[in-house]
């Protein structure tokens, strides 16, 4: 009996971690950065690991020494249509830096797991509003020196924001999508003397991309079946 007691919260914290499991790890450490518990530089580094985390025992890391961690709650038991997040890459998949210009990255592109965004003195656009997304968990790590990054999603994907500005600003609207398998944005970083910002492009839903993708796909077909017709 007394070794099934102790066995049993490791066995717990070997679960995969769902999106509200993160959510919950996120609020703790951003009021704990408001009470002071933690520096501007702790609360960063903590986000990031948080999403890369793939377990709730990786997850309970970053808290344990926050009195909110040892709160008694309801254990969260994950939605079983919700598809497990995929393991973030250390590595960006890609990079978009603009020092002293632009950068633009927009119109129909993959979407990797994770994007570094740099602008020293110039601006960064990130429009995911037409892009593919093959991951359901994209991260955006943006950093601003007196500069500007600005992204942009579909309406009908979640979107999070976790970051601050030093004489700058950081704004990310928190949306959550109604599918529980719809994409999910973390826009994660610091402004400093800059800016940084996440918002929804309204009209652009990434069914309405996909309806568009498979009718191309589905005419081509088509055509290709009428001339092996003949």
């Amino acid at each position: 009996m007394d070794l099934q007691k102790q066995t049993a919260p490791a066995a717990a914290t070997e679960l995969r971690a769902s999106d509200a499991d993160r959510d919950r790890i996120a609020d703790i450490l951003r009021d704990a950065l408001g009470e002071g518990r933690l520096t501007a530089d702790e609360h960063a580094e903590r986000v990031e690991g948080v999403l890369a985390a793939k377990t709730v025992g990786e997850l309970e890391v970053f808290i344990r020494d926050l009195p909110a961690a040892h709160t008694r709650r309801a254990p969260h038991v994950p939605a079983p249509s919700r598809p497990t997040p995929v393991a973030l890459p250390v590595d960006p998949d890609e990079n978009v830096v603009a020092v002293f210009s632009s950068a633009v990255r927009k119109g129909r592109w993959r979407a990797g797991r994770r994007i570094h965004a740099y602008a020293i003195f110039g601006s960064v656009e990130i429009d995911l509003s037409e892009a593919l997304f093959e991951y359901q968990q994209v991260v955006i790590r943006a950093i601003s020196v007196l500069g500007s990054v600005e992204v942009r999603v579909p309406e009908n994907v979640s979107l999070r924001g976790a970051g601050g500005g030093v004489l700058g600003s950081f704004e990310v609207d928190h949306l959550d999508a109604e599918d529980p398998e719809a994409p999910v944005v973390h826009v994660d970083g610091w402004a400093v003397l800059g800016s940084i910002e996440g918002r929804p492009r309204r009209g652009k839903l990434v069914a309405d991309i996909l309806d568009r993708v498979q009718r191309h796909f589905d005419k081509g077909t088509k055509g290709l079946r009428k001339h092996l017709d003949r």
